[in-house]
């Protein structure tokens, strides 16, 4: 299992063993953030919170706005209203690469790796302000490789070369090389095949399992409600729903559009 450095194992309680109550435990907190491109609404007054340790999804149809709110969180964006708070300190101001010492580290739709680098290139350039070096750097690629044994095998191919799925894996992985506390995922699924899907996401479960929050943007409802402990379900740039998956899976919008199944007779 990937070892989080300095993180504590997520039970899925709401109480910690050394007695941290829920309000204690949050890690992120959105309140009433908005976003417009060009005059057109892509996010309104949404709100939400995510526990240390915790995964929490994100679902929605092309267009909800769910791209929009990662980039609002992780300060690619400026909310227009709103704020983020981040392990108590506001980050609404702050600049992306400004976030990443704070701990959060996103892995945006479509990757965005350096494909004429080479794959090991990409990982110390997700460390970078770290400014690792020697058996630190070292140390630190060895655990992004046994997570992803594929790219310990390619650490000299350019990233360009490697499949979709091995450019999934070393997005992710460059992310982890920041050392974050928060990942965000953007349809990390997208575009790949169901077998490469399940392997990046067995990846994500050793994350998850580890102590690192995740916070899992998808399209595909079936894949986050697996995932995840609790959800958000966002229409049109708002929140129209949120609760546990048990909740969620249970209610008949999300059965009807999400899950393609018939609504619950009452």
């Amino acid at each position: 299992m990937f070892t989080l450095r300095g993180a504590r194992q997520h039970t899925g309680t709401a109480t910690s063993s050394d007695g941290d109550t829920d309000a204690a435990r949050i890690l992120l907190e959105v309140t009433g953030v908005a976003y417009a491109y060009h005059g057109i609404q892509a996010v309104r007054d949404v709100s939400l919170t995510l526990q240390a340790g915790e995964a929490v999804g994100i679902v929605g149809a092309n267009g909800a706005g769910k791209t929009t709110l990662a980039k609002l969180i992780a300060a690619i964006l400026r909310p227009a209203a709103g704020m983020v708070t981040f392990a108590g300190t506001g980050i609404s101001t702050l600049r992306s690469h400004q976030v990443v010492p704070h701990g959060i580290g996103i892995v945006l739709e479509g990757r965005h790796i350096f494909p004429g680098q080479s794959v090991r290139t990409n990982l110390e350039l997700g460390g970078f302000w770290r400014k690792l070096k020697g058996i630190q750097l070292a140390e630190e690629l060895d655990r992004v490789y046994a997570l992803f044994p594929d790219l310990r095998q390619r650490s000299s191919q350019r990233a360009g070369d490697l499949s979709g799925g091995q450019q999934q894996m070393l997005a992710i992985g460059r992310a982890l090389m920041g050392a974050p506390r928060l990942l965000i995922l953007d349809e990390p699924s997208m575009g790949l095949s169901p077998k490469l899907a399940g392997e990046v996401y067995s990846a994500l479960r050793s994350l998850r399992d580890s102590g690192l929050a995740i916070l899992l943007i998808e399209q595909n409802a079936e894949l986050a409600f697996k995932f995840c402990e609790r959800g958000y379900v966002l229409q049109h740039g708002r929140v129209v729903l949120q609760g546990s998956v048990k909740e969620l899976r249970a209610h008949d919008l999300v059965r009807k559009i999400y899950l393609g199944s018939e609504s619950v007779a009452a």
